[in-house]
């Protein structure tokens, strides 16, 4: 009799056991995972605060419209980093520490990129930026990856397609004075002299600058084949009225600091034939390039940029991250180390190298009847495979 009682007390012990692991003893799927999204909301950049912004939410709308992250929802926090650097390293405190983000995006440019990236290093925390083009946001450190490109395989991407697509031979380049800047134009012009393409002149200038009109002056009685211009959209349309009004009548290249619906706006008719580098081909066949342009400006009213399917793109990287591996920030880095193949609006990104530089094709858009459209690709692997 006791034997048969001491039976059935081990059996509902075990049943209690189990029912316990299956209610609780193991980790719990969270209901709600919260990706933080800093960006320029205000300040001199707020038209890429704002598309930065909407497309995080877009791509987080999209995730929970199909059931969440193995049924979790994703919650966007986003942040106004004002496009400094000291804002940017408070909302990323802020971020971490106060609001349980399990992850990072940069919708920012390199300078406030730069400055989280140790950041969230620190603290275990994955970074993906967007769109900023800078080798220290990387070089930080394993839990910092980039989904556009950094700026030495734009350079060299931008000096391709000067010299055997637009057959230069003699340029003149245009820096801003930023990190983004200065990086895109002094690896460009390394490139043309490697190439053997006579560099005739290569000025920098004030980001905000407005009036051209001295350096338009020059580099027309330079006579160069090609202007190399680096700049945000409004320094690009200032640049682009400028070239107009002086006459100039070579070819110019841009990079993906003018991709923007801004930059068209702003320089209108003087846009036309630009040629620029970019993270974002708008007569890309992929459907999902298609649906997310469709979808982004049914949405919002306006036009899709590179700073709008670059931060997509992060969002959606950080989300199949943790739909393969979890929702803890060592597991959701490791994710993102190990992605290959995965389609984005920006493209087939191929995978990420040990350094975090994603690997995947430059766009090259040309401004064509006030609109961006396909002019070529840069996929070969010399070029776009990051350096460690």
């Amino acid at each position: 009799m006791r034997t048969a009682k001491l039976k059935v007390f081990v059996a509902v012990l075990c049943v209690l056991g189990i029912v316990l692991a299956m209610s609780g003893c193991g980790p719990k799927r969270p209901e709600v995972v919260k990706i933080g999204v800093y960006a320029p909301i205000t300040g001199p950049a707020a038209a890429d605060g704002l598309a930065a912004t909407n497309a995080a939410q877009l791509a987080a709308d999209k995730i929970n419209e199909a059931g969440g992250i193995n049924g979790t929802r994703v919650e966007i926090l986003t942040y106004d980093d004002r496009f400094e650097s000291a804002s940017a390293v408070a909302v990323a405190h802020q971020a971490i520490e106060r609001d349980g983000v399990v992850a990072l995006v940069s919708g920012s440019y390199s300078t406030p990129t730069r400055a989280v990236a140790p950041i969230a290093q620190e603290a275990g925390i994955p970074h993906v930026a967007g769109y900023a083009v800078h080798p220290d946001v990387t070089a930080a450190g394993n839990y910092n990856f980039r989904n556009s490109f950094v700026g030495t395989v734009q350079g060299k991407a931008g000096a391709w397609v000067a010299i055997n697509q637009m057959n230069a031979q003699k340029v003149c380049i245009l820096m801003v004075d930023t990190d983004f800047g200065r990086i895109l134009g002094e690896t460009f012009q390394a490139e043309c002299e490697a190439a053997g393409v006579q560099v005739l002149s290569a000025d920098t200038y004030p980001y905000g600058e407005k009036d051209f009109s001295a350096l338009m002056t020059k580099i027309k009685g330079l006579n160069p084949d090609l202007l190399y211009a680096t700049g945000y959209y409004a320094e690009g349309a200032a640049i682009a009225l400028a070239a107009k009004t002086a006459g100039l009548t070579c070819k110019v290249l841009g990079m993906e600091g003018m991709d923007s619906p801004m930059f068209l706006e702003l320089g209108g008719e003087a846009t036309e034939g630009w040629v620029i580098t970019s993270n974002l081909n708008r007569d890309d066949a992929s459907p999902v390039t298609q649906e997310f342009i469709e979808e982004y400006e049914t949405q919002f009213g306006i036009q899709a940029d590179m700073v709008a399917a670059s931060t997509y793109d992060a969002v959606l990287i950080v989300c199949e991250a943790m739909r393969l591996g979890g929702f803890e920030p060592a597991a959701i880095r490791d994710a993102i180390a190990g992605l290959q193949n995965f389609q984005g609006a920006t493209g087939l990104i191929q995978g990420f190298t040990a350094g975090g530089e994603v690997i995947k094709p430059v766009q090259v858009q040309i401004v064509e009847g006030g609109e961006f459209h396909y002019y070529a690709v840069v996929d070969d692997p010399a070029i776009i495979t990051p350096p460690n």
